[in-house]
């Protein structure tokens, strides 16, 4: 799990899709859940939750 943890945050240090502002708040966020036990599941919620909020924004945008 912390390897895939860690190829998360070194994914969003090279995207250019991730805001400079919200890259360093994802990353250290990234950095605490991969010391945690539970942080796959964390993580997954999370996405999900996220996933809920901006798929009516892609779907106006017609890219769903």
């Amino acid at each position: 799990m912390k390897e895939k943890i860690e190829k998360a945050i070194e994914h969003i240090e090279k995207s250019d899709k991730v805001s400079p502002e919200d890259k360093p708040l994802i990353i250290q966020k990234l950095k605490e859940w991969r010391e945690e036990d539970n942080a796959i599941n964390d993580i997954a919620i999370r996405f999900e939750n996220w996933w809920m909020e901006v798929e009516p924004i892609f779907a106006e945008m017609g890219l769903v």
